[in-house]
């Protein structure tokens, strides 16, 4: 410890005699400390990014707000970095206190050899385990520089710190048409690349940085030295230049040729080699295999996409023209889609999308999106710039649409309708009410679902939740899936409807309460997610079930946090704002879900307590290149922060999303890309005591 760079240490304390004193007591035992004094705690982000602290010294009496607070800024702005709480009296409460809260240990100035023993050795630990990760960083990176001269590798590499570009290689420099280095080194990043692409880089970085970002691949469009629009998917992972971290970007020369030339001619064979876009063929064999396959979860729909008024283009631009112009609208098309859509041009001038998304209401935001991107795009054709809107049907993949032609037959029909009324918008199939039949359905529904129920045919599935900003692991969303007298699994939006209809909801919370209760007692998560139906809001005798099961269960209550949509706590926000405070009387936690698309999502954050939001997942799709949706999630992300209420995003599918999740600051994120839901085994005696 007696080296003699000074060690920045930051003092968050009132007074400026405490700053002075902790300086002396720690100068004293020899470390040469650096101690920077802030006064307000809302300084403390800042600080963290600009002074690259080694310690954080709290006096937490001096302030209002409770530790964890402060541990939150920590992990935001430098996680990892120890923080010391300074009290005036010490003793076994207060130590459990603050370090449940997450500080390394609590201290006071009276008892000086104590502080200074403590400060040494959170600062050997600290950089301890920062050498032991620069270590596995140079290791992996040695790695993978000697695999690459194996392979002879051309990859365009280039090193940014603090967002300027310190470094790049030849590769590089020919990707974006330059001739010298000086022309790259020295600028920042960020003019490489399209506006629209910058949200995306700049939270990848971050992650990058926070060491939240494992082999993703993130998409983002070039601006080359001509003027030109360049898409790349672009490789990060932590480095160092100069002895100081830094983030390699990386764009793999393409080795489809090399590695396996079947793959490479079967690529060119299905799709179209200008846009990405399969061919029509390829496309409905690929879309009709995929219907084959039972959907993970979610649902699925095909989407027509048309351009409107194209037989008026035709005249005026000529054939070639348009079908240049088509080509740039499929570019386009191909940006927005999901790495599991499969789309192409169906017709000459119709596209088709197979989309996998959580909900319809997925499904439909993305074709909306998609809608607006194209309308408020400006199309170059050589000399010519226009403007151009389509019209979209969307059909479910489902009992209603059992093939694929059926499938293509409701799109395309709901496509044209749009045309005929004006075009520029999206239409789905209205849905055929047939009382008798729904009702005949139901009877089924309801003997399978009181079978299933009395059988014990039903099985929790828990999809882990992904913090973005610390090390906080353990969070699970709890989903329940139904047993089929075959023994095939039957997802909710299959049985839900009808035990939504026919008041057995209350049934089934209870037993995914008692197993959510088993899931918690055997696996010790940190916190699993527990739907609640606007039946069980409706039940008095919840609260005091509740009590009963936890005593008898011995299940640690704040490891629960119970969840509400949004839709259900409006229509009743008073007996939300009741159930949510008796479940927090109780020791669990609350959470709403599907928050930010209802009439007045700002009332229910208003008016009930909450430890959590879940962002609905429909503001995901395409949020990655919608300004407009960026902005609303940032709003729902500051009132969150201003009610002291975490926030999740619900739905994340790819990894440009993520970045700019990170960049909003977004707390938590859950969905298919963070990863595929789980199974649940557990002891069914267990099951059955508790439930």
């Amino acid at each position: 410890m007696n080296s003699q760079v000074g060690i920045p240490v930051i003092v968050l304390s009132r007074k400026q005699d405490h700053v002075e004193a902790i300086n002396k007591i720690l100068r004293d035992a020899r470390h040469p400390v650096h101690c920077s004094w802030l006064s307000d705690l809302n300084d403390l982000p800042d600080a963290l990014m600009q002074l690259a602290p080694e310690m954080v010294v709290y006096f937490a009496d001096e302030f209002s707000g409770d530790v964890a607070g402060v541990i939150a800024s920590r992990n935001h702005g430098a996680p990892g970095v120890p923080l010391l709480s300074v009290r005036r009296q010490v003793d076994e409460q207060v130590i459990a206190q603050d370090l449940s809260a997450g500080a390394q240990d609590v201290v006071s100035l009276v008892h000086e050899r104590r502080l200074q023993s403590v400060v040494a050795r959170e600062l050997r630990t600290y950089r301890l385990e920062r050498a032991f990760k620069d270590t596995q960083v140079s290791a992996t990176q040695y790695r993978k520089q000697v695999q690459a001269l194996m392979d002879g590798s051309a990859d365009a590499i280039a090193v940014a710190q603090e967002g300027i570009v310190v470094s790049v290689n030849p590769a590089w420099l020919e990707l974006f048409g330059f001739d010298d280095e000086d022309a790259l080194v020295g600028q920042p990043l960020m003019d490489l690349f399209e506006t629209e692409s910058h949200t995306i880089l700049k939270g990848a970085l971050v992650a990058v940085m926070q060491g939240k970002w494992e082999d993703q691949a993130v998409r983002v469009d070039a601006e080359v030295s001509d003027g030109s629009s360049l898409p790349l998917d672009l490789q990060l992972e932590v480095t160092r230049f100069d002895g100081e971290p830094a983030v390699q970007i990386c764009v793999p020369r393409e080795r489809a040729d090399q590695g396996n030339p079947e793959a490479a001619v079967s690529e060119m064979l299905h799709k179209d080699a200008a846009t990405g876009l399969y061919h029509r063929r390829p496309l409905l064999e690929a879309i009709e295999k995929r219907l084959g396959e039972q959907v993970k979860g979610g649902v699925r729909a095909l989407a027509w996409i048309r351009p409107d008024k194209l037989l008026d283009l035709r005249n005026e631009l000529g054939p070639l023209t348009t079908e240049a112009l088509l080509d740039v609208l499929a570019r386009l098309v191909t940006t927005q889609l999901g790495a599991s859509d499969l789309a192409g041009r169906v017709t000459g001038n119709a596209f088709a999308i197979l989309l996998e998304r959580g909900t319809m209401g997925d499904c439909e935001a993305w074709t909306n999106n998609l809608l607006r991107t194209i309308a408020t795009e400006v199309f170059e054709l050589g000399e010519r710039s226009l403007s151009l809107t389509c019209s979209a049907g969307l059909s479910k993949s489902g009992r209603q649409a059992e093939t694929l032609d059926l499938l293509l037959d409701q799109a395309e029909r709901c496509c044209r309708e749009v045309r005929s009324a004006g075009g520029n918008a999206l239409r789905m199939p209205e849905a055929v009410t047939d009382d008798t039949r729904a009702m005949e359905q139901d009877q089924v529904w309801v003997r399978r679902i009181k079978a299933a129920l009395m059988e014990n045919r039903f099985r929790l599935v828990h999809q882990p939740i992904a913090s973005l900003h610390d090390s906080h692991q353990g969070l699970y969303d709890m989903l329940v899936r139904m047993i089929g007298e075959d023994g095939s699994e039957i997802l909710p939006g299959e049985f839900m409807p009808a035990a939504q209809r026919n008041r057995l909801m209350k049934n089934i919370d209870r037993w995914v309460i008692g197993s959510s209760m088993a899931f918690a007692i055997n696996r010790k998560p940190s916190r699993v997610f527990v739907r609640l139906s606007a039946d069980t809001l409706q039940d008095p005798t919840l609260p005091a079930w509740l009590q009963n099961q936890l005593r008898n269960s011995g299940a640690q209550p704040q490891r629960l946090c119970f969840q509400l949509t949004e839709e259900v706590c409006h229509h009743h926000l008073k007996e939300s704002k009741a159930m949510a405070g008796a479940l927090r009387r109780l020791g669990f936690q609350f959470a709403v879900e599907h928050f930010g698309t209802g009439r007045d999502p700002m009332q229910v954050l208003r008016h009930i307590p909450m430890n959590y939001v879940k962002i609905d997942g429909s503001l995901m799709q395409g949020l990655a290149r919608n300004e407009v949706l960026q902005q609303k999630v940032r709003e729902l992300v500051t009132a969150a922060r201003d009610h002291k209420v975490l926030t999740i995003a619900e739905r994340v599918e790819d990894a440009n999303t993520m970045a700019v999740l990170f960049q909003l600051g977004v707390s938590y994120m859950q969905g298919h890309y963070v990863q595929e839901p789980e199974v649940v085994l557990e002891d069914t005696t267990m099951l059955r005591t508790i439930a």
